[in-house]
């Protein structure tokens, strides 16, 4: 219900992957919405296992992504993954061979863009050396700002910044605090709030919330009607 609700709401990218579950929500997604329409991305990842349900482990040998790909290929009954990206860099793999193997995946057409997920400039600049980049995927929210760096280069090189567990309010959330006074000013929810500030924060900002409601998904999309004031965006952001 929550799958097709997305595409009634006019939402046009859906994130996922393979270590979902693992295979669960690629399932989800094929089963729900296939046939697919055609404005839709599906977005999914490759280069984590999950040996045991609460243990995931990077493998980003170009074996493993070229099974991943293929496998999620068949999940999704797609011919080409409109995004593929990188889940994590795997330490004990050189990160060019792990581009490398989505390069060669992506010149035989199985995906139609590589996309990076987890990674720093560095690997980011090292990538768009072998490849274009199409998207970067990375902790941000208004509690973490670590990746600063990164949406500044993606800024300048016109690549989508995806913030995942973008939603996370910590202490800013408390009573009588600036994200709570803010919410109440525009009679909005805290979550939607900070979905605004995201939205806010870079033409390149592409929030992906997850959720398990249609009641949270609505909630979550109105965000984008909300529009924050310079000062509003200055104070949650420090």
């Amino acid at each position: 219900a929550v799958l097709r609700r997305v595409v009634e709401l006019g939402i046009d990218l859906i994130d996922t992957a393979d270590a979902y579950g693992p295979e669960v929500n690629e399932r989800q997604i094929s089963s729900a919405l296939y046939p697919y329409p055609d404005d839709l991305v599906i977005a999914t990842k490759g280069g984590l296992v999950r040996p045991e349900p609460d243990r995931l482990l990077p493998d980003g040998t170009p074996k493993h992504l070229r099974e991943a790909c293929e496998g999620s290929l068949r999940r999704l009954k797609l011919d080409t993954i409109d995004v593929y990206q990188l889940h994590r860099p795997d330490p004990r793999v050189a990160f060019e061979d792990s581009v490398w193997a989505l390069a060669e995946l992506r010149d035989e057409g199985k995906i139609r863009h590589v996309g990076l997920s987890n990674v720093g400039v560095r690997e980011l600049v090292m990538a768009l050396d072998i490849v274009p980049i199409v998207s970067v995927q990375n902790l941000y929210n208004l509690t973490d700002r670590s990746s600063e760096a990164v949406i500044e280069t993606c800024e300048r090189e016109g690549i989508a910044f995806i913030p995942w567990f973008p939603l996370a309010t910590g202490e800013l959330a408390s009573p009588g605090g600036d994200l709570d006074e803010i919410a109440s000013r525009h009679g909005a929810t805290h979550v939607q709030v900070a979905l605004a500030w995201l939205l806010a924060k870079s033409p390149v900002m592409l929030p992906i919330p997850g959720t398990s409601s249609v009641e949270h998904l609505e909630e979550n999309v109105a965000a984008t009607e909300l529009r924050l004031t310079d000062e509003e965006v200055a104070t949650l952001s420090g």
